[in-house]
């Protein structure tokens, strides 16, 4: 029997040898993206927008291969809590100027206090936390009372300004969480409520922050892990358990906003708003939601998931 290399592999090896080590360790480092057939892709999410009883528009862009598209890219949509996001990267951007410290220690109040998603208005007059302590709930659990208190630190047109920085001009917050009577913008109030943005702008933003660019790759990082731990898993990630996918949501009676980063083997950016919907019911089955569902689950099966994933 012979003990000679079968002849593949004596070519591999000369093939090895001849080539430079740095174009190998090139080749070996950067692996083909995997494409999906964004044509199909496209008809699926416009079909699921198209029988939802409301107006829906999406985003979806693939980060590294490049692939985009979208329904309604463009056009305005209220946001509720989603714009949390905007105010969350406008702290951190005060952060790194020294205009704020993530330690800093904010005393809760009972004028402080507003209701809907959140803890703190439970918790007793003259708690103190810290900066990062409120960031975090306003982005995991949602926190209106932790958002108003960021808001005094980083006043609501200081969020327009970073907005408008980045490129995200109708990306706005009106008012805090429950006080209208604090809008800079009464009409856009009124019309949108919390805040407004469009699917292109709040998935440009997500983008931003998968490269390190809404404000530095430290700071985006962190601010990344918070969104990875938001518990909110009704929407987008309903259908896909397991798959990483920072993301925030938004509810309201007649609207359901959500943008995520999937971390697949490639990162894929996905926000999908929606408003005027006939379901305004809050059950974890409200019609808007399953619609996402089903739009986060054709997306995540559009393109390879890491190994060890679901």
């Amino acid at each position: 029997m012979s003990h000679r290399a079968p002849l593949r592999k004596r070519f591999a090896l000369c093939v090895a040898i001849l080539l430079p080590v740095g174009a190998v360790a090139q080749n070996a480092a950067a692996p083909a993206r995997t494409k999906a057939d964004t044509a199909a892709l496209h008809r699926v999410l416009d079909s699921i927008a198209r029988t939802h009883h409301g107006v829906l528009g999406y985003t979806v862009h693939n980060i590294d291969t490049g692939e985009r598209f979208a329904l309604r890219g463009d056009e305005t949509f209220p946001t509720a809590s989603l714009i949390k996001v905007a105010v969350l990267v406008t702290l951190f951007d005060m952060v790194e100027k020294g205009e704020i410290a993530l330690d800093d220690r904010i005393t809760l109040l009972k004028v402080d206090k507003v209701p809907g998603s959140g803890t703190l208005q439970f918790m007793h007059d003259g708690l103190e936390i810290t900066v990062r302590d409120a960031a975090w709930l306003m982005i995991t659990i949602s926190d209106n009372t932790a958002t108003n208190l960021l808001l005094d630190k980083a006043a609501i047109r200081k969020v327009w300004l970073k907005m408008e920085a980045l490129g995200l001009p109708h990306t706005k917050i009106h008012a805090k969480s429950f006080l209208r009577i604090t809008s800079l913008a009464p009409d856009s109030s009124v019309k949108y409520g919390l805040g407004v943005t469009t699917p292109n702008e709040m998935a440009r933003l997500f983008q931003l922050l998968a490269e390190g660019k809404a404000v530095n790759p430290r700071a985006d990082s962190t601010m990344l892990d918070f969104l990875a731990h938001n518990e909110d898993g009704h929407m987008l990630q309903r259908s896909v358990p397991g798959v990483s996918a920072p993301h925030k949501t938004g509810t309201n009676e007649d609207m359901r906003t959500e943008c995520a980063l999937f971390r697949l083997q490639t990162r894929v950016v996905a926000c999908v708003l929606t408003k005027e919907n006939v379901d305004k019911s809050w059950l974890v089955d409200n019609s808007a939601q399953v619609a996402m569902g089903r739009m986060g689950l054709a997306i995540v099966s559009a393109w390879p998931r890491r190994a060890g994933t679901p």
